[in-house]
C-alpha cells in the first residue's frame, strides 16, 4: 500500500481552514476580506459591555437537539442575551437543577439530556416569562 499524502494547502485555502471555521470567530460586521493589513484590529464589537436584559424581556428558546452527538441528546437553551457572565451563571444553575452535565458554548447552554419540559417550567418559575419550547 502507497504512504498517504498529506494534503498541502496554498495560502488561500489555509486561511479559509483557519479564519473560516466555525470555532475561529471572525468580525461581527460581515468583513470578509480587506487589502487592509490590520482589518482585525480596527473593528470593535458593541456586544461585549452589552447590559443583560431583564429576566422578562429575554426570549429564550429551548429545544431538543443531537446533530454532531453521535446520537446523544442534548437540550439546548438560545436566545440570552447579556453578559457571558450572566449566561455562565444560569447554565450552572440549570446544570445544577437537572443533576445533569453541560456547557455554555456560543451564547447557547448545552444540557446533556432531555431535560426540555423541566427547564421551561424552571425558567418561566424564575421570571423568564417568554420562554418557548
Amino acid at each position: 500500500m502507497p504512504p498517504v499524502k498529506k494534503k498541502k494547502f496554498s495560502n488561500f485555502a489555509a486561511y479559509n481552514y483557519i479564519v473560516m471555521s466555525k470555532k475561529a470567530k471572525g468580525r461581527g460586521d460581515g468583513l470578509v476580506w480587506s487589502t487592509n493589513q490590520d482589518y482585525f484590529n480596527d473593528y470593535e464589537d458593541d456586544n461585549k459591555d452589552a447590559d443583560t436584559l431583564p429576566k422578562d424581556k429575554q426570549k429564550l428558546r429551548v429545544k431538543l437537539d443531537s446533530k454532531q452527538r453521535a446520537g446523544k441528546i442534548v437540550t439546548l437553551v438560545e436566545g440570552f442575551v447579556g453578559k457571558d457572565e450572566d449566561l455562565e451563571a444560569l447554565g450552572k444553575e440549570l446544570k445544577t437543577k437537572c443533576g445533569a452535565g453541560g456547557s455554555v458554548k456560543d451564547g447557547q447552554i448545552i444540557i446533556q439530556g432531555d431535560y426540555k419540559e423541566k427547564i421551561i417550567t424552571w425558567l418561566k418559575g424564575w421570571g423568564y416569562t417568554l420562554t418557548k419550547g
